[in-house]
C-alpha cells in the first residue's frame, strides 16, 4: 500500500490521505469543490461545485500519472437528490460517453464544509 498526499494536500492538514494505491487501483478520498490549495468551496451552486470537484479529481489523477479515462468507479454524494440532473450535466463532460465509470449515488443530510456534492473515485493504475 502507498498512502498519497501532495505537498498542497499535506499543507491543509486534513485527517485522511488524498489517495491510497493498493496494487493496480488508486482509491481517491471523497473530493469537494474547494478552491485549489484551500478548504473554501467555490461559489456558484451545484454546477460550479461539480466542475471544481471534477477538476480537483483530475489534479489528483494527474499527480499520479492518470486521467479520467482510468476512472472505473465513482460514488456521488449529494446534499439533495434534486441536484442530480444539474450534477449529471457537468459530470458527463469529463468522461467518454462509451466509457462511463460504474457509479453509485445517494442523498445525504449534510456534507463536509456545507458542500452540495462530494465524489469519491477508484482508478486503474496498472499497465494494461
Amino acid at each position: 500500500m502507498k498512502f498519497i498526499n501532495s505537498p498542497a494536500a499535506k499543507a491543509l492538514g486534513r485527517p485522511f490521505s488524498q489517495a491510497v494505491r493498493v496494487g493496480d487501483v488508486l482509491y481517491l478520498s471523497g473530493v469537494l469543490g474547494t478552491k485549489p490549495g484551500t478548504l473554501e468551496l467555490v461559489s456558484g451552486g451545484i454546477e460550479a461545485e461539480t466542475r471544481q470537484t471534477m477538476e480537483n479529481i483530475g489534479t489528483v489523477l494527474e499527480e499520479n500519472g492518470l486521467g479520467y479515462e482510468h476512472v472505473f468507479k465513482c460514488l456521488v454524494m449529494l446534499s439533495d437528490m434534486a441536484l442530480w440532473p444539474a450534477f449529471n450535466e457537468v459530470y458527463l463532460t469529463y468522461f467518454d460517453a462509451d466509457r462511463l465509470p460504474a457509479r453509485s449515488a445517494f442523498g445525504t443530510n449534510g456534507l463536509a464544509r456545507g458542500a452540495l456534492v462530494e465524489v469519491e473515485c477508484m482508478a486503474f493504475a496498472g499497465t494494461s
